[in-house]
């Protein structure tokens, strides 16, 4: 997959920075423990946590790819940028000092659980290069929700004070080892510890790598655990933290129409569309030996169905939306602003194409907001 085309014009310090990522830096990162998708993962964040502690680089960063990112003001949070990373990349918060230097207008870190849990058995993260995806069944592998928090405080991180220059989101999910019937006890130890750091919460019930998270979707698990989210969140601050849904795009309309109910009714403030998809439909005929590796799909084969889902729920609520999922291009990012999305955050087209993609999705707004 080589540098993206677009019918809309970048600008040519974009253009460089777009064949310098897919010629050199693309190429090392890919090569890392001989291709092994995890040990490039962990090793590009440690660079990058490196290059955040670093004043000069920082600002050498934020003057490449910050030029075209424009406000946006969603559930009460001032967003420099529309495009956020999306969780997954940064579980720990090991690079959280970073994120705001690459083009990004916010970083959702985690998904963090109430314990310390070491994830799935590896290999668990896989690349499908021609396909433009990732497949991964990591299993909220993180160090635990008070570790992260411990980490935000030594950053001077505190909720809405901006103090790593774009808002933090954090997602939340259940540890593997806490029964179902126990989660929202998991969910609210999680929230307690990282309530006051966080500019919004994510509660990621669609996740398909834990056994069982998925049910917590359905209406009556859903209504139990936001209905206790959102009334904990109003004792920790007196303005209580945003709390979002994160939504798998496996849900068939009469249940993500469940979700839009619930969600309205217990006082959710937004919605994240779409999750990994368990479906493997529109890989490359180049990927298929990877196919069936257990786990959720991200990437390219990934966009029509959050697309779609993105517009399903647009039609049916007024609370905004986060939309994730196969963004590749900014037209594509321009399909999910179309579809009813008011924000948007990348993961996988991140990593098969640099803080150039989010720089383009920038200018191509700018371009759309200005006409």
């Amino acid at each position: 997959m080589g540098v993206v085309a677009t019918r809309h014009p970048v600008s040519p310090l974009t253009k460089i920075l777009d064949l310098g990522y897919h010629r050199a830096v693309r190429p090392m990162i890919f090569r890392i423990g001989g291709g092994d998708a995890e040990k490039a993962h962990e090793q590009t964040l440690r660079w990058l946590a490196r290059a955040g502690t670093i004043a000069p680089v920082r600002a050498a960063l934020a003057a490449a790819f910050n030029r075209h990112r424009a406000p946006r003001t969603v559930a009460g949070i001032d967003f420099p940028g529309i495009v956020g990373l999306a969780a997954g990349m940064d579980k720990n918060g090991i690079a959280a000092h970073g994120w705001g230097s690459l083009g990004f207008g916010f970083a959702e870190l985690g998904t963090v659980t109430g314990q310390p849990q070491p994830g799935n058995p590896q290999p668990r993260l896989f690349r499908l290069p021609a396909s433009g995806a990732v497949i991964n069944r990591m299993g909220f592998n993180n160090a635990g929700a008070a570790q992260l928090a411990a980490r935000l405080s030594g950053l001077g991180v505190r909720r809405g004070n901006n103090a790593l220059g774009i808002p933090l989101g954090i997602s939340i999910g259940k540890t593997k080892i806490v029964p179902l019937d126990e989660a929202v006890e998991d969910y609210l130890s999680s929230l307690r510890e990282l309530a006051p750091y966080a500019d919004y919460v994510a509660v990621n019930v669609s996740s398909p790598n834990t056994p069982g998270l998925r049910s917590l979707q359905d209406r009556k698990a859903l209504t139990e655990l936001l209905t206790a989210l959102t009334a904990e969140a109003s004792k920790i601050n007196s303005v209580p933290v945003p709390i979002f849904v994160k939504i798998a795009p496996d849900l068939t309309e009469p249940a993500l129409d469940e979700v839009v109910e619930v969600a309205a009714e217990v006082g959710a403030a937004g919605l994240i569309a779409t999750n990994t998809t368990l479906s493997r439909d529109g890989i490359d005929y180049a990927d298929l030996a990877l196919a069936p590796q257990a786990g959720g799909l991200s990437g390219a084969p990934l966009a029509r169905r959050a697309r779609q889902v993105v517009g399903h729920l647009a039609a049916r609520s007024r609370l905004p939306i986060i939309g994730v999922g196969g963004i590749e291009t900014a037209d594509d990012a321009a399909a999910l602003l179309d579809a009813g999305a008011t924000l948007l955050q990348v993961l996988t087209g991140f990593i098969y194409h640099g803080p150039g993609l989010v720089d383009r999705i920038n200018q191509r707004t700018n371009q759309e907001t200005k006409r």
